[in-house]
């Protein structure tokens, strides 16, 4: 695999720190509906992938990197990355432009890889209707999505269920934690995040109730937002200052929610200073080595298989632009080759609550503990969930408010 390099204007763009957020952008008119992609006539299959982030950022889009990376091995392909494509670093480089760039080397596919590239995405799908894109994460192709576009004939989505991932973080940080004081660092506030920290929290309580034995009064969750997927300088919170204050607070376990591993590096500093406190990364497989001795674990991405079956599709010409939400592999949720979201505890997580933990994923795996059933209740005391009455997907991916027993904003307002 070798990596093809932006045109040199672009490249001046960036190093000028010239660049223009792809929430900022406008979205085009929508374009005719488009009969779906050929089949690539082409060698070498060429794919294209816009990172929100570093692409060795130890968390989500490393995660896609890899992913992409995996996809382009398999089918023999080349690979072309641009990243940090966000407001901070690229303040006037849009997406239509970088998937404009793509398309003129070559590119049979693009990934997209964050919710703040939307318009960006929706321009340029709208603006090449013969070309494959894909929007990680994204409803567009969701024909029950509230945001469906079905003039889009070129644009897929794809998403893990980390939802299970983070029910699996909130029980191990429920069973190690002495003080059940824990704490949840939030990027921004969407349907996404709400869905998400509302999971963890499921995870936690399940097991510290029933578990642990242990009252749902005697916990705290709380969740804090930074402002943005990871730290801008002067634009966010700043992530370290706020899980300092979360153990200053009290919390001994911290849940990252952020592309980034702030969490894990001040809890792995915090614990050498002498302080009981454990962390649980996010995004990356690989996250737990920032400070392995506090990590109790880590839910991850792995996309190189649904990135794999799409490039594939593409090739073949049988692309089409779907909805995939994808759950692990149950038969061994750490299979590269086959599940989209993972768990590898860490060293911090006790041999008891490891064997625990354990327990909790299989009976998540047989479907023995669906822990969106009701009864559950909004934040504001509402009810979300009648007893006995189970979430639908659409009821779970666009989660308009934060659950009972969260303590933390579930709007901007």
């Amino acid at each position: 695999m070798r990596f093809k390099l932006l045109p040199l204007i672009l490249i001046l763009l960036l190093s000028l720190g010239a660049c223009s957020s792809s929430g900022d952008e406008e979205t085009a008119p929508a374009a005719a509906p488009a009969a779906a992609p050929a089949a690539v006539d082409s060698e070498p299959f060429t794919l294209g992938l816009i990172l929100v982030g570093p692409q060795d950022d130890h968390g989500w889009s490393q995660a896609h990197f890899e992913g992409a990376t995996y996809a382009v091995n398999k089918v023999g392909g080349e690979l072309i990355t641009i990243d940090k494509v966000n407001p901070a670093d690229s303040p006037n480089v849009t997406v239509p432009q970088v998937v404009e760039d793509m398309i003129s080397q070559g590119a049979n596919l693009i990934l997209a890889t964050s919710d703040d590239m939307k318009d960006g995405i929706l321009e340029a799908a709208a603006a090449h209707p013969d070309t494959p894109m894909i929007w990680a994460s994204g409803d567009t192709a969701w024909s029950d999505g509230e945001d469906y576009r079905s003039d889009l004939k070129s644009l897929g989505n794809v998403m893990g269920k980390m939802e299970y991932g983070k029910m699996m973080a909130g029980c191990a940080a429920a069973l190690q934690s002495d003080t059940g004081n824990i704490s949840y660092l939030g990027p921004l506030i969407n349907a996404e995040t709400r869905r998400l920290v509302s999971s963890t929290y499921l995870g936690a309580k399940h097991c510290w109730e029933t578990v642990k034995g242990k009252s749902a009064s005697d916990l705290k969750f709380k969740v804090t937002w930074i402002g943005f997927w990871f730290n801008i300088p002067g634009v966010t919170q700043d992530p370290t200052v706020v899980v300092n204050d979360f153990i200053s607070s009290g919390s001994d376990v911290i849940i990252s929610g952020i592309d980034t591993t702030e969490a894990i590096v001040v809890a792995g500093q915090e614990a050498a200073s002498g302080k009981t406190v454990w962390a649980v990364p996010y995004d990356y497989e690989g996250a737990c080595s920032e400070a392995p001795e506090v990590c109790l674990g880590v839910p991850y991405f792995n996309w190189g298989p649904s990135y794999h079956k799409i490039a594939k599709s593409v090739i073949d010409g049988n692309f089409k632009a779907s909805f995939e939400w994808v759950g692990p592999d149950w038969d061994d949720i750490n299979n590269h080759d086959s599940s989209a979201i993972g768990f590898l505890k860490g060293e911090g997580l006790t041999a008891e609550n490891s064997k625990t933990l354990d327990e909790f994923i299989e009976k998540l795996s047989k479907g023995d503990l669906n822990l969106w059933k009701g009864p559950i209740n909004y934040q504001d005391g509402s009810t979300f969930l009648a007893d006995g009455k189970e979430a639908s997907d659409k009821e779970i991916w666009y989660l308009p408010m934060l659950l009972e027993g969260i303590e933390g904003a579930s709007t901007t307002e």
